[in-house]
């Protein structure tokens, strides 16, 4: 709610506030093309990789404790009261080794993505700015948000072809 109101805001001034001189606005979906940039595939692949070795580690600590808890399952009764013990504290910390890896797995995932995705989020922008600048917009909305639904085609233009144009996507 509060970005529709903050873009309502924004265009009213815009279009209010140049004493009767016409607004140019730009609007685009930036998902969608930053998804269509050739580099978004490698991107992609490198996540993907990255994904299916972290995945194989936890699977592979998985595996291990499965195999740990079943020789404590097959021995438990026959296990002095010291080794039933260390054997359950072994399963615990297992257990938790296997969670607290899957969590800094999760984080490196997130912060790998956002450092391979930097690139092109400044690549895009750049591109972005230069066709504003080019076409004379005084702003671009990203109608990914949803929260502009309406743009009078008088004052606004898609600059999606612009844009991929600049990028060399044609």
């Amino acid at each position: 709610m509060r970005k529709y109101i903050l873009y309502t805001i924004l265009l009213a001034c815009a279009t209010f506030g140049t004493a009767g001189a016409q607004t140019k606005a730009g609007y685009l979906h930036y998902d969608s093309l930053l998804a269509a940039m050739p580099e978004y595939a490698q991107v992609q692949d490198e996540l993907g990789k990255l994904r299916q070795q972290y995945e194989a580690e936890a699977e592979y600590n998985e595996t291990s404790f499965k195999r740990q808890f079943a020789e404590f399952l097959q021995g438990q009764k026959d296990f002095p009261q010291v080794i039933l013990l260390k054997r359950q504290r072994d399963l615990q910390n297992a257990m938790e080794r296997g969670l607290a890896y899957r969590a800094e797995a999760d984080s490196l995932l997130r912060r790998a993505e956002a450092d391979l995705y930097a690139p092109l989020h400044r690549k895009l922008d750049a591109a972005i700015r230069s066709v504003g600048l080019e076409r004379g917009y005084e702003y671009i909305v990203n109608l990914d948000a949803q929260a502009l639904p309406f743009l009078h085609p008088e004052v606004a233009e898609d600059a999606t072809p612009y844009v991929r144009l600049k990028l060399g996507n044609n």
